[in-house]
């Protein structure tokens, strides 16, 4: 039951892509109106998470869980219905507030309803699982989708699973709350959007514009301050958002760095992917996101195995395991050819998303663990937030990567348009144009810039998950188990459960 809100947000991440030729056809948007439908979902997610998170362990787990399923709900019909992009735009302003509360609810609730250290992993194995098909679903979905309806069915696919949430959950799930009588901070919510937005605006537009300018820099700037304000304040108030005493704890930051890069590095990667099958290889959207399906499948195995993995070599060498699997991914990625890669590409993906969900699992544990049962909606929200800065970061820079590669390393003809320059998508429609051997040649030419990107992008990645297996690690030793960290919080004595069947 918990799977199906995680399931619905990580869809809603993917689905929209293949939708944008009809919507654009449909709504008339400009360009920065269809960047906002696209970005203003994430935007308000990641904003919101923290504050949500804490709203779930103050008033219900469940009770936050199903007011955001009525609000996803609504406002996928309010898209799917949309008449113009100013509606739209803010439809999926709605369906962020929504998702924001469906993340961190289901993982608090699974912290609360399995006590049990290894049925907890299990269960997040299962949760990890349903968030990597729902990346790999959305695709697909809206193709098979788009292929019968319009555009608005590719949110209104959302509304009888959470019909479904709303009439099972009450009696499914238990409620679980932390009766605080502490006012809820008002200044650290206020702070912590202030400190989220900017900086996730920050790496979203690097990786808009493929590299780094004077707006991204002063957006960054402008996060780092607030989130400098937002951890004075916690320190200070009497029932701050976030425990800031988490932060010392070295298990709980090497969960963090590794959830964080984690999906950094499996994301990056993944938007590579999908525009080589489509450009080199030549497959439609649809079949592009059908050969990404062994990638995901790996990735939910890993999710689910992961677990026993940790009984057989313990927490800190299976992360390791999953670091190395990431990295050797990644780097038989890196030796993509420019054209005849699928089978490197798709077998790469495999290993690299069976490592990647590996360490997710067992990261997210460990940072729902580290917190008392009272405060698991926050610490879910600090382990999402890390999520969302991650994803973007590795678009950002991972995009930056291949788009210098790429310029450097096309050598452009003095009468093919300058246009062939921007991307290899640019370069595949201006070949397209011009003659035969002219266009063939420009074809082969920016295939070879691009996998040129793609391998050192591909390489730094795998890098950054060779340091990560030793670094990680180290810090993951040295504390308490799993266990016994969920035991030795005093504090934990005065949570409250409510059952409600």
């Amino acid at each position: 039951m918990l799977v199906v809100p995680v399931l619905l947000t990580s869809m809603d991440f993917s689905v929209l892509y293949l939708a944008i030729p009809v919507i654009t056809a449909d709504l008339a948007p400009t360009s920065s109106q269809m960047l906002w439908i696209l970005d203003i979902y994430g935007f308000v997610l990641a904003g919101l998470l923290i504050t949500m998170g804490n709203l779930g362990d103050r008033f219900g787990r469940r009770k936050i869980l199903l007011i955001g399923a009525v609000v996803f709900g609504a406002a996928s019909v309010l898209a799917a219905f949309s008449t113009s992009p100013e509606m739209l735009i803010a439809a999926r302003a709605l369906m962020g507030l929504g998702g924001a509360t469906l993340m961190p609810s289901t993982l608090s609730l699974i912290r609360n309803m399995f006590e049990d250290p290894g049925e907890r992993a299990k269960a997040i194995g299962v949760w990890t699982a349903a968030f990597a098909g729902g990346g790999a679903l959305g695709p697909v979905a809206g193709g098979a989708l788009l292929n019968f309806f319009d555009w608005g069915s590719v949110f209104l696919i959302n509304v009888p699973f959470l019909i479904g949430l709303l009439i099972a959950a009450p009696i499914l799930v238990p409620e679980f709350r932390n009766p605080s009588s502490a006012r809820f901070d008002i200044a650290g919510a206020a702070l912590s959007m202030a400190a989220v937005l900017p900086i996730v605006y920050a790496a979203k537009h690097a990786a808009e514009i493929t590299g780094w300018d004077v707006k991204s820099s002063i957006s960054l700037a402008a996060g780092a301050v607030f989130a400098a304000l937002f951890f004075v304040r916690q320190r200070s108030a009497t029932d701050p958002l976030v425990d800031t005493t988490l932060f010392k704890s070295r298990r709980f930051v090497g969960a963090l760095v590794a959830v964080t890069l984690g999906i950094m590095v499996l994301l990056g990667p993944n938007m590579y992917l999908a525009q080589y099958l489509q450009l080199a290889l030549g497959f439609s959207p649809l079949g592009a996101a059908l050969w990404m399906i062994p990638m995901t499948i790996a990735a939910m195995a890993g999710s689910m195995l992961a677990p026993q993995l940790r009984g057989w070599v313990g927490t800190a060498s299976a992360m390791s395991i999953g670091f190395v699997a990431a990295a050797t991914g990644l780097g038989v990625i890196a030796f993509t050819p420019a054209v005849d890669g699928l089978s490197i590409i798709v077998g790469g993906g495999v290993v690299l998303g069976a490592g990647v969900t590996t360490v997710m699992t067992l990261a997210t544990d460990a940072i729902v663990a580290a917190a008392p049962p009272d405060r698991a909606g926050a610490a879910s929200a600090i382990q999402e937030t890390g999520s969302e800065f991650g994803g973007a970061l590795g678009i950002a820079l991972m995009g930056s990567i291949g788009a210098t590669v790429y310029k450097t390393s096309l050598d452009l003809p003095a009468d093919v348009p300058a246009i062939a320059e921007e991307s290899f998508a640019s370069a595949r429609e201006v070949s397209r144009s011009l003659p035969e051997e002219v266009g063939n040649a420009l074809f082969e030419n920016a295939a070879e810039a691009f996998t040129s990107g793609l391998s050192v992008a591909a390489t730094a990645g795998s890098v950054v998950m060779l340091a990560l297996a030793v670094v990680v690690p180290v810090l993951m030793r040295g504390e308490s188990t799993d266990a016994e960290s969920t035991s030795v919080r005093a504090d934990s004595n005065s949570y409250a459960k409510e059952s409600h069947s």
